[in-house]
């Protein structure tokens, strides 16, 4: 059932009102299912784990899947925190309702500081000009702002040293207008199963841990003590402290093992899914789509969906992939066929073939391979597959 337009069946959507299954009028064949069920599920498999507070990244727009749905739903799903990546993202769940602890997690001009306190977003800082930046502009807004301090333990982005820590800490609890609302780090190869990766995000642990302990040793209350990720939340249970903020994990791709296995059963979010529009003869010798890459190497038929580039679906696909065409018994995987266009691809669907003219595709997520095996196709991760997916194509919200 769509979670946005009740009485609509995901299969076979007809007309939609405008709201968040995306722009006003006729919902495009073309479309991504995300699975909010799936969403709580993978949630509470990770508190069950841990025993932590949890942070729900939804920088982004929410890995592509929408900011606002994702963010709702996890909260209803017991995640304490969200996070973003950059001011206009935070203002854009406070217009929507969202009122609960939003952490910015990169550093934001000097001119952005004013609507980060408007918005009551709790910033990562790491230098003693950003933390006095801040708390200049709280104190002439009249308010309190909540700081995570971010320490570099090896990831070499943001955040300041171990040695700088405890002076940064105690500037901030000195603060009249800036509270320490948490300590952080964050891990930059806990998901490598590869021994001298394992020993780096060990010694990474260990800096944080005893830096930490010094900021309390201080009498310094840290406030939430922070650094699992997607990987560190998989396997180092001796990272999960106050709050974990594991990424991609809650979307539904979990770390292999050494094997190639996913570690944790979580369940992909995202389905991609078009339909066949345009379905036509091929005789054994033609070509198909730009630069007559591929020739029919039989008589067959060719089904042709509105989905390409544009939408997300790689061009770097083309002829390394297979969709998900027909239903029921009749459904198969069947190949990519020629170039993937601009807006539009092509599937060999064989001469025999049960799929009919206006039948669903699972281009991928579904019946077809995830996004997770996709990534793996490309040589890239999953969240660049998600992040992917232009605005273009609505979403259609499932609960």
């Amino acid at each position: 059932m769509c979670a946005c337009c009740p009485g609509n069946d995901a299969g076979n959507v007809p007309d939609l009102p405008q709201g968040q299954c995306g722009t006003p009028g006729i919902l495009r064949a073309t479309r991504a299912l995300i699975r909010l069920d799936h969403l709580a599920e993978n949630i509470v498999l990770v508190k069950q784990k841990t025993g932590a507070a949890l942070c729900m990244p939804v920088k982004a727009n929410a890995y592509g899947h929408g900011a606002l749905p994702v963010a709702g739903a996890a909260l209803a799903a017991g995640a304490e925190y969200l996070a973003v990546a950059t001011l206009e993202e935070g203002r854009e769940l406070r217009k929507g309702g969202i009122d609960a602890p939003v952490m910015l997690l990169s550093i934001a001009l000097p001119e952005e500081i004013d609507g980060i306190i408007a918005a009551g977003l709790e910033p990562f800082a790491g230098d003693a000009e950003y933390i006095d930046a801040l708390e200049g502009r709280a104190a002439r807004a009249g308010k309190k702002c909540a700081v995570h301090l971010k320490i570099d333990t090896g990831m070499g982005r943001i955040g300041c040293t171990p040695g700088q820590a405890l002076s940064l800490a105690a500037r901030i609890a000195a603060s009249r207008n800036l509270l320490l609302a948490g300590t952080a780090t964050h891990l930059a190869v806990s998901d490598s199963p590869v021994p001298e990766d394992r020993a780096f995000t060990e010694r990474q642990l260990d800096i944080f841990r005893g830096t930490v302990e010094g900021i309390k040793t201080a009498g310094i209350d840290p406030g939430l003590v922070h650094a699992a990720n997607t990987g560190a939340v998989t396997f180092y249970n001796d990272s999960w402290f106050d709050m974990v903020r594991p990424g991609i994990l809650l979307y539904g791709y979990s770390p292999e093992d050494s094997q190639g296995k996913p570690v944790m059963a979580v369940k992909p979010l995202m389905e991609l899914s078009s339909s066949l529009v345009f379905i036509k003869e091929l005789r054994r010798g033609e070509t198909v789509s730009y630069g007559r890459t591929w020739t029919a190497p039989e008589d067959t038929l060719i089904g042709t969906l509105p989905v390409g580039y544009a939408d997300g679906l790689s061009r770097r696909l083309s002829g390394r992939w297979d969709v998900y065409a027909g239903s029921g018994k009749e459904g198969s995987l069947r190949p990519l066929a020629g170039r993937i266009c601009m807006d539009q691809c092509m599937v060999d669907l064989g001469k025999d073939s049960g799929a009919r003219r206006w039948d669903r595709v699972s281009v991928f997520g579904g019946k077809a391979p995830h996004a997770g095996i996709m990534a793996a196709r490309l040589g890239t991760i999953p969240y660049e597959i998600t992040c992917g997916i232009s605005p273009r194509v609505p979403r259609l919200y499932l609960a």
